[in-house]
């Protein structure tokens, strides 16, 4: 089986751009992946990569070679896929990543009840408000919020968010209710981690820049300011639905909300969708609708 020595090393360079990327996404070793892909070179008598201290890029062969590689393992990865449907249970493992909170209080919760319904599959997850390549860092899954930047992604619309702003009657009282954007800059805005915020004025999208003598990075500590009458706040509808309920906070300037962000399930565009993956996808769209 000399003649598949290298091949999977080779298509994770190649779609990583990178020797480390490979190993992590392999979780081999970079000398051992390096060892494979100079192996290969030898014995093809090709140059498949370019290769600089900042990147590592296909030669013309290395794209010829790339292109039938990646169809090869396509085709297997369908024939394992069509002998785990044949068992009628889906089964592996899921590396997933997701924003912090949304993680801990919307995905991660489903995802318990996923896996309690499908016993044979397991999944890890990692929580960070940065966008990861999902290549390179070997996920299957990721869950991003609002517009999509990286076009190489597939994606999957799972439901969609609001946000508001809003504050406890006590303030509101005191200081009086915002009737317009203007206004804000008479008001203690309880900031986040950025100095403005986003607004629907005259159908188009408008940010103001607002201040206050808070700014945390943690939005359930924003939220309690809030209830203890500190300021405005501006946060998305799961931080705030239970508040809004009972009429502990109040929205404010709604003529003016931001349009609905998109919360999108993101994965490789360049492998195909596993029966679990689907699967998973299907589910948090159910259950987030």
């Amino acid at each position: 089986m000399v003649q598949w020595q290298g091949i999977s090393e080779f298509v994770a360079v190649a779609e990583s751009e990178s020797f480390t990327g490979a190993a992590k996404r392999l979780t081999l070793s970079t000398a051992q992946v390096s060892r494979q892909i100079s192996a290969l070179e030898a014995r093809l008598s090709i140059k498949l990569f370019y290769r600089t201290t900042r990147k590592v890029s296909l030669t013309q062969e290395g794209e010829v070679f790339y292109r039938q590689c990646r169809s090869v393992l396509d085709d297997l990865e369908a024939a394992e896929r069509g002998i785990t449907n044949l068992q009628h249970t889906p089964r592996g493992n899921i590396k997933l990543t997701a924003p912090v909170t949304y993680g801990e209080q919307q995905v991660l919760p489903l995802i318990n009840d996923f896996i309690q319904d499908y016993p044979d599959i397991s999944v890890s997850a990692f929580l960070t408000n940065q966008n990861l390549d999902l290549v390179e860092q070997g996920y299957d899954l990721a869950i991003r919020i609002g517009k999509l930047e990286n076009s190489s992604l597939m994606a999957k619309k799972l439901t969609r968010r609001n946000n508001y702003v809003c504050a406890s009657p006590a303030y509101l009282k005191q200081h009086g209710t915002p009737g317009s954007l203007t206004d804000l800059s008479g008001h203690n805005c309880l900031l986040g981690t950025l100095d403005h915020w986003c607004f629907c004025h005259n159908g188009a999208e408008k940010n103001i820049r607002v201040k206050g003598n808070i700014r945390y990075n943690s939005g359930t500590a924003l939220v309690d300011a809030a209830l203890k009458g500190i300021g405005l706040v501006k946060l998305p509808h799961y931080y705030l639905q239970q508040h809004l309920e009972t009429g502990q906070l109040v929205t404010v300037l709604d003529k003016f909300q931001q349009q609905e962000e998109i919360i999108w399930g993101v994965y490789p565009g360049n492998r195909h969708l596993s029966p679990k993956i689907r699967l998973l996808l299907d589910f948090l769209a159910d259950k987030l609708a």
